[in-house]
C-alpha cells in the first residue's frame, strides 16, 4: 500500500503508526514549521495513522526575484518569509531571532542568507549573502499568505 501520492500541485503523505512530524519533515525534504503551515498543525506532536498531510506544494514557492531585485534593498513580505526559512534551516544573524527581522533587505538578511549558501557548501564569493537562483530554489520560500 502507497503511503505518497501527487496531484498536479501537490504531494500527499498519509501518516503511518509510528511517524512523527519531524521524521516525515526529513524524509520529504521541509521543515516542521512548514508542515505545520500547509497542514494547520496546531501541536506538532500530535498527529494520526490516516491522517493525509500535504508535503510538498509545488506550486507554491516565490520564484527567484533576481539579484537585482535585492541591490534594490526591497521591502517586501518576501523577505519575511525568506527569513522565516532561513531561521527554519539554522542559518539565523538576526537579532533577538524572529522579534528582530524586517521586512527591508538589510544586512541581517545578507549575513543569515551567506549562512544558507555555506550551510549549501557554497564558499568564497559564492557565500557573499546574496542570493542566487540555485540557492534560493533550495531555501523554498513559500508566498505571503
Amino acid at each position: 500500500m502507497t503511503t505518497q501520492h501527487e496531484t498536479r500541485h501537490d504531494t500527499y503523505y498519509i501518516v503511518r503508526k509510528g511517524d512523527t512530524l519531524s521524521a516525515i519533515a526529513r524524509r520529504y525534504d521541509t521543515t516542521v514549521k512548514q508542515l505545520q503551515i500547509w497542514n494547520h498543525i496546531a501541536d506538532v506532536d500530535v498527529i494520526h495513522p490516516g491522517q493525509r498531510l500535504i508535503v510538498a506544494k509545488h506550486d507554491d514557492f516565490v520564484p527567484f526575484p533576481g539579484k537585482d531585485w535585492f541591490a534594490g534593498m526591497p521591502n517586501s513580505p518576501i523577505i519575511l518569509m525568506m527569513a522565516y526559512r532561513l531561521i527554519d534551516e539554522g542559518c539565523n544573524s538576526y537579532p533577538d531571532n524572529v522579534e528582530g527581522v524586517s521586512p527591508r533587505w538589510d544586512e541581517d538578511h545578507r549575513n543569515s542568507y551567506a549562512k544558507w549558501q555555506r550551510k549549501l557548501g557554497y564558499s568564497g564569493s559564492d557565500a557573499n549573502g546574496v542570493p542566487g537562483r540555485t540557492s534560493w530554489d533550495k531555501l523554498r520560500v513559500p508566498f505571503p499568505d
